[in-house]
């Protein structure tokens, strides 16, 4: 059921935020996971997402022209504070936001876990994300064109199986891991290909080049 993604949401937004809670400002234009954004841009992105409506991404993107990344990054202008204490503020303020855009409330899931991980691996923070739903948001993305930002077509050919989770999909060569290592290979984050294993990965690689 898609109403109990908003509890699991707030918890991981709550948990973000505790995380960069006295973070030094320095550390805050950490590279992130994602390319050219730091992690103060994907903090600012979460918010942003949060805030968001069905009507307000369609604004945005008519105002962006139809590109999806300046979008994003008008977004991200609007929600990055000069002080990073301020966006930590800003985060906990939208924790139990509800709203989003025009998608599977699952995507949120996706979002949460992708983006936490885009911030914490790169500052050394650790988190022991809820499986269940690490799952479901893989679940998800395994059979989400590339067209909304999904992996179906990283997926394509192999059996993708979580080695802590009762999980597998797909049928072909095999790539074998953590859920959410997978999630963020299907996600598009190479960086988590030493974490899988399986006669598949090289096959994923290069689809991930």
């Amino acid at each position: 059921m898609s109403s109990d993604v908003w509890p699991v949401v707030r918890a991981e937004r709550l948990a973000l935020a505790d995380d960069l809670d006295g973070l030094p400002a320095e550390e805050w234009e950490t590279p992130s996971l994602c390319a050219g954004w730091d992690v103060h841009d994907v903090v600012a992105h979460v918010i942003d997402t949060a805030t968001t409506t069905p009507l307000s991404f369609a604004r945005d993107l008519v105002a962006a022209r139809f590109d999806f990344h300046r979008a994003n990054g008008r977004g991200i202008a609007r929600e990055r504070h000069a002080d990073p204490s301020e966006t930590v503020a800003r985060l906990r303020a939208v924790a139990d936001r509800t709203s989003s855009p025009p998608a599977a409330k699952e995507s949120r899931l996706v979002e949460m876990f992708v983006h936490g991980e885009d911030i914490r691996r790169p500052l050394g923070i650790r988190r022991d994300y809820p499986q269940e739903h690490v799952v479901r948001a893989l679940a998800l993305q395994a059979r989400t064109p590339a067209s909304f930002e999904g992996g179906k077509a990283l997926a394509a050919g192999l059996r993708l199986v979580a080695d802590d989770h009762d999980f597998t999909h797909g049928d072909g060569r095999e790539v074998r891991g953590p859920a959410i290592a997978l999630l963020l290979l299907m996600s598009g984050r190479a960086v988590a290909l030493v974490e899988v294993e399986g006669d598949g990965v090289a096959m994923l690689a290069a689809r991930l080049v």
